[in-house]
């Protein structure tokens, strides 16, 4: 008898722009493990059946996407403390006959920090973060677990104060009218709105009071450099663009389905950098 081959998806709707099989399959192909990686969109109605009969359908796991991840945190048997913390699930894998989810965006958020501007913990690290979505909700509980002091800036106060709550303490929410004067404290600016994305509006923040020393994150990746990025890196900031992230929360489900802990190399970031600029509207 054959093993079977492990298989592992993404679920979305849509999902086709998804680079996530280009950078399983490039795993698999490194390191020599057998395996494959789908494409599978599976509208809201039919992805309850889907993803509690994940194993059935052949599956040992898989990345869950737009519009699903809130739904897929009620399905999942049990969660991890990210995906609790969260509030959402973007990575199930199957454990012991149950359905496990977790959220691999907080480990892509802070390792992809830590790789790409090394030392930025400094002591008393302050950090703001703009917005008050999932990938604000993530940037927060990762930089918590570090011990920095988070601000949350949004254009809704409400949503932002909503989210401070919810994390206590070590995180409070600024009106965006207060920005400019917390920027000379500030050692972390994070951009975790879609502003800046090819098709959104641009992020029209003014950096000239954030003090030198500080780094400039945004989550976003396509462009592969935003125009906050660039009027960032022209100040002399450090930047951290949003590929790296993308990159480094896709080995967390990695290792879940198919055991082995991938690299993120400057093969593979070149790879995927080529597919976004063969793909973005110029």
């Amino acid at each position: 008898m054959t093993t079977p081959v492990p298989r592992a998806c993404v679920m979305g709707h849509p999902v086709a722009h998804s680079r996530s099989p280009m950078i399983h399959a490039y795993w698999l192909a490194t390191l020599g493990i057998r395996g494959a990686y789908d494409l599978k969109d599976v509208a809201p109605e039919d992805f309850p059946d889907f993803l509690t009969r994940l194993s059935a359908n052949g599956y040992v796991g898989g990345n869950v996407t737009v519009p699903h991840k809130e739904v897929a945190y009620s399905l999942v048997d049990r969660r991890d403390e990210a995906a609790e913390a969260i509030g959402a699930v973007n990575t199930v894998w199957i454990e012991d006959g149950k359905l496990i989810g977790g959220n691999s965006d907080i480990h892509g958020f802070i390792r992809n920090l830590d790789d790409r501007a090394p030392g930025w913990n400094v002591p008393g690290c302050r950090a703001v973060v703009l917005g008050a979505g999932g990938a604000a909700r993530s940037a927060a509980y990762a930089l918590l677990q570090r011990g920095v002091e988070v601000s949350l800036v949004n254009r809704t106060l409400a949503r932002a104060e909503e989210l401070a709550a919810h994390f206590g303490p070590g995180v409070r929410a600024v009106r965006i009218e207060a920005l400019a004067r917390r920027l000379p404290a500030t050692d972390l600016l994070v951009n975790c709105t879609a502003c800046g994305m090819v098709g959104k509006p641009p992020l029209e923040i003014d950096l000239g009071a954030l003090k030198r020393s500080a780094v400039v994150y945004d989550v976003v990746y396509v462009p592969l450099e935003t125009d906050f990025l660039l009027a960032a890196r022209s100040r002399g900031h450090r930047t951290v663009d949003g590929l790296g992230m993308l990159l480094q929360q896709a080995g967390f489900g990695f290792h879940k389905w198919f055991g082995a802990v991938p690299k993120v190399s400057a093969e593979l970031r070149a790879l995927v950098e080529a597919d976004i600029r063969a793909k973005t509207p110029k």
